[in-house]
């Protein structure tokens, strides 16, 4: 549920580690309201500290109830999103890029950065076809399974995952396959991915190395009854001449 806490040699506070445990287990939720039975058996505290904890939360913004014993993110959680999205240098510089790719070619294009085994979405320009594929802004997948996020795998061996959740019935589950997959990446200059989140999309992944090590990259997802090899090339070259001009582009990494 929650990100593996980094090992900084400073002992943790155990009061602000609970508060994120439990917003990650509410965002983990999505549109699925946590009862506070859950929350308790979640976290493994008493339900008098997650009541209080959950009071104070919602008194300030991050938490909202839903009936009677439902519990979801508040509206402070959205605008410390946005925020976070709008001062981050890099998405500034890839947003423009991925609009003139959907302009360009008609599909949806994203932006993801990888955080631990997961690839989360900091942007997604939509296709304005009625037969397109759309993920919000926020989403997380597991990495193994997206070409976002095989894009960043094939450039960082040192986060390979240890889990392979299955999303459909496409999903690579066999660390062999998976490892293979990603060595053809590397080999291609690309990942790709074939249903393996989503039943009928396609989707083609570039990394974006100006960070190293790599944590970003940028996708098009293409619906299967659009896909050809000579239209994922063509794809690709735009998406490679894209990357060119986001890296020249963008600021220089601490």
């Amino acid at each position: 549920m929650s990100t593996t806490p980094r090992q900084s040699g400073v002992r943790s506070v155990k009061s602000a580690s609970r508060t994120i445990e439990l917003l990650e287990y509410l965002a983990s939720r999505q549109a699925n309201p946590a009862h506070l039975a859950e929350i308790c058996q979640e976290l493994g505290v008493p339900r008098s500290s997650v009541y209080a904890l959950l009071r104070t939360l919602m008194d300030l913004g991050w938490v909202r109830s839903e009936g009677s014993d439902g519990y979801s993110l508040g509206i402070r959680v959205l605008i410390a999103g946005t925020s976070y999205i709008d001062s981050d240098p890099f998405v500034r510089v890839v947003r423009p890029v991925l609009t003139d790719l959907s302009m360009t070619y008609g599909e949806t294009f994203h932006m993801g950065r990888i955080d631990g085994e997961q690839i989360v979405y900091l942007f997604t320009q939509e296709s304005h076809r009625e037969l397109r594929a759309y993920s919000r802004v926020g989403r997380r997948l597991p990495a193994a399974a997206t070409a976002l996020g095989k894009a960043v795998l094939a450039q960082r061996p040192d986060l390979f995952p240890d889990e392979f959740p299955v999303l459909t019935e496409y999903t690579m589950t066999d660390p062999t396959l998976v490892e293979k997959d990603l060595e053809r990446a590397r080999a291609r200059g690309y990942a790709t991915e074939n249903q393996e989140n989503v039943l009928g999309i396609r989707c083609i992944g570039f990394s974006l190395p100006y960070t190293s090590p790599v944590r970003d990259a940028i996708s098009c997802a293409i619906p299967v009854t659009r896909w050809s090899e000579e239209y994922e090339a063509k794809i690709a070259e735009g998406m490679q001449a894209a990357v060119a001009r986001i890296v020249s582009s963008a600021p220089l990494a601490a």
